[in-house]
């Protein structure tokens, strides 16, 4: 399978588990919290992995309780009297194996399916020491696990710490969930990349970041490539319950998550639909580049779709401290992290594929209300660290005794799903010196910024057209500016800046194209500090 880095830690244990810090928090605290994909080389073993083998006769078998009867109202009803239990923190599976290793040899290879189409991750010290539950689901009735030999390859006896969903020839995997609350699905061009969450707990605040997990898990297969999967939630501060119905298509992989939470105590900041990414270096910063491959970055942007129908592209950087940015999102209708640069010659990387990485879209059931989608950067200095963040926080602060319910779309893709029909996108972005090129320049305080945009609405259009960029930058910040049409790219326009940012009064400036009144492009909001 080609595939890498697939996440395996937990929380409790492993320090680089986490996500996120804010920009006042200490950095060293936030670097320990980062979220590492420790199984990136236990992936890398599974490229080209062939089908499994029959098991013979004589192999091991695993085993089940007896069926009790399930449904969603049920779990709900486990997770609301969970949250008026206190918490009891896991404890590390007696046979957590120690390194990645004994995970692989546990892992690929032959093995049988647990319900025909799922294949586990053992518990592993240090990264995933935690086993969870795992419980088939047929007409109605649950069956829990209760040995798991015969599922892991040898048929030795180990502890599920999470699982992968198989395609129906088992050549590969389409969607895992390991470690914390956290899951991926590979797209529609057979990769992994940026990860989702179940639920974010004071993410980028100056205080430790919260980890609640799924702790147990009924898995229904409803044949071809469907499956739904419910889990059980359970943290410090919260419990829930989660359904999520996903397919896989040629489009890429489509999960309908339902969750209903109940709070513990009060949570300062509550992150719905979690993200999580990483981004290196692109071709527009040069000086975060110490690697011989031209870009490596698992999403390029945040995309947003406010309710007031604006449409925002913020290209992802990596920040020389952390960052914040708080978007507001009233009646949020998308947003996500994409890969809208899919050139294999920009990155050359024929092992990680960051070509190949799906972009993920959030599209909320129902009205979320009154919010804000928060996007979070920290530093980083390698393509083992995630270090962005996306979610979405709601003014209406969680409380303990509370409750919420979220209802939304997770689509992971290739295919750029914030397109709108006509309207320009970025499509790509660079900095550089300002002033003319070749020229010698007239001040060394100023810098350049270059954006080419694409989409029908520019098409047929040309310097006669009346296009123009327009910014909120100030007259003493902005020294230069241009819009015109790429010689020979129908349909792409190239808007320049010449910037001078110390006099920007914010940390970033907003820009789009226009032609009269009419919008022609999404607005970008771009980053000034280093």
């Amino acid at each position: 399978m080609n595939r890498t880095n697939m996440r395996g830690a937990s929380p409790e244990n492993d320090p680089n588990s986490a996500d996120q810090a804010d920009i006042q928090a200490d950095p060293a605290a936030s670097r320990r919290s980062i979220a590492r994909r420790e199984f990136s080389g236990l992936l890398a073993m599974m490229a080209g992995l062939a089908a499994f083998p029959r098991m013979a006769e004589a192999a091991p078998q695993p085993k089940f309780a007896a069926p009790r009867p399930f449904s969603w109202d049920t779990l709900v009803q486990t997770a609301r009297a969970a949250a008026g239990k206190p918490w009891t923190a896991p404890t590390t599976s007696p046979h957590a194996v120690k390194d990645f290793d004994a995970v692989g040899k546990l892992t690929y290879g032959q093995a049988q399916a647990l319900g025909g189409n799922v294949r586990l991750f053992p518990t592993a010290q240090g990264t995933s020491p935690h086993a969870v539950k795992l419980h088939l689901v047929e007409n109605g009735a649950a069956r829990e696990l209760v040995d798991a030999r015969g599922l892991f390859v040898g048929g030795r006896q180990a502890d599920p710490a999470g699982f992968r969903v198989m395609t129906a020839d088992q050549h590969s995997d389409w969607m895992a969930y390991l470690g914390a609350s956290y899951f991926r699905a590979s797209g529609s061009r057979d990769q992994y990349g940026l990860s989702a969450r179940g639920i974010a707990i004071d993410t980028a605040l100056p205080k430790a970041e919260e980890f609640p997990a799924f702790t147990a898990f009924w898995i229904e297969n409803l044949g071809g490539d469907h499956v739904r999967i419910h889990a059980l939630l359970d943290g410090p501060s919260l419990t829930g319950a989660y359904a999520f119905d996903c397919r896989k298509s040629a489009a890429g992989v489509t999960q309908d998550v339902r969750a209903a939470l109940f709070f513990r105590r009060d949570i300062e900041r509550l992150g719905a639909a979690p993200i999580t990414s990483m981004f290196w270096y692109d071709q527009s910063d040069s000086t975060k580049r110490a690697d011989w491959r031209p870009e490596i970055h698992d999403s390029d942007g945040l995309a947003l779709w406010s309710g007031n129908g604006e449409r925002i592209w913020v290209p992802l950087a990596n920040p020389s401290e952390n960052r914040t940015n708080a978007l507001r999102a009233d009646h949020v209708k998308a947003f996500g992290l994409l890969q809208r640069d899919q050139a294999f010659d920009h990155y050359q990387d024929d092992g990680a594929f960051y070509d190949r990485r799906p972009s993920l879209w959030i599209e909320p059931q129902g009205d979320w209300g009154a919010g804000t989608v928060m996007l979070y950067r920290m530093p980083t200095d390698a393509e083992t660290q995630d270090n962005i963040a996306a979610f979405w926080v709601s003014d209406e602060p969680a409380k303990a005794g509370g409750s919420r319910e979220y209802a939304y779309r997770l689509t992971w893709t290739s295919q750029d799903p914030s397109a709108a029909a006509g309207a320009a996108r970025c499509v790509d972005s660079w900095q550089g010196r300002a002033g003319r090129p070749g020229d010698t320049p007239t001040t060394q305080e100023a810098r350049k910024f270059v954006f080419d945009f694409e989409g029908g609405a520019l098409k047929g259009l040309g310097r006669d057209s009346g296009v123009t960029a327009v910014t909120n930058l100030p007259p003493q910040a902005l020294l230069h500016s241009a819009a015109y049409p790429v010689a020979g790219q129908e349909g792409r326009w190239r808007v320049t800046l010449d910037v001078k940012p110390a006099a920007v009064p914010a940390p970033e400036f907003r820009l789009y194209i226009k032609r009269g009144e009419q919008a022609l492009s999404e607005t970008v909001i771009q980053g000034v500090q280093p």
